[in-house]
């Protein structure tokens, strides 16, 4: 169950372009996860915060007014393997620069992975860690057989 946050000057994407950013990220970092087949338990609780910001909030040393993107996932304890994490990069980036239609946004498209710590993970008033984790996934696995 991640979570995706994109940060990003407010005209850099279209205007309609949020659904799609959230939606393309969310497949992206569940396949770098090694989710083949993502159902409603990964779909409902994987969720994407678009943050467009006045121009004037994003910038770099050289530029008031940077045209720079960034992406931060976080996911629960051990979701990424080293090869997940180049996948994800490597995909976001390419995301970012489709959506706003600009290739060069490549480099200027920071992707920042965070692991949230053992424990460190809240939904619906409970601390997630491992074994809660492994308790969801263990309940919609069977719901799915049932069904």
């Amino acid at each position: 169950m991640p979570m995706i946050d994109v940060y990003a000057p407010d005209d850099l994407f279209p205007a309609d372009a949020d659904a799609r950013l959230g939606g393309e990220l969310t497949h992206a970092v569940l396949r770098a996860e090694g989710v083949t087949a993502p159902g409603p338990f990964h779909l409902d609780n994987t969720a994407a915060f678009i943050h467009r910001l006045p121009a004037t909030a994003v910038s770099t040393a050289s530029t008031p007014s940077a045209r720079s993107v960034r992406v931060q996932i976080i996911t629960p304890p051990g979701s990424l393997n080293r090869e997940g994490q180049k996948q994800i990069v490597r995909e976001a980036t390419e995301i970012v620069a489709k959506i706003a239609g600009d290739e060069t946004l490549k480099a200027r498209t920071w992707v920042v992975l965070t692991e949230a710590a053992e424990g460190g993970w809240g939904l619906s008033g409970t601390a997630f860690g491992v074994e809660e984790f492994t308790a969801l996934r263990d309940r919609a696995a069977a719901a799915r057989t049932t069904a």
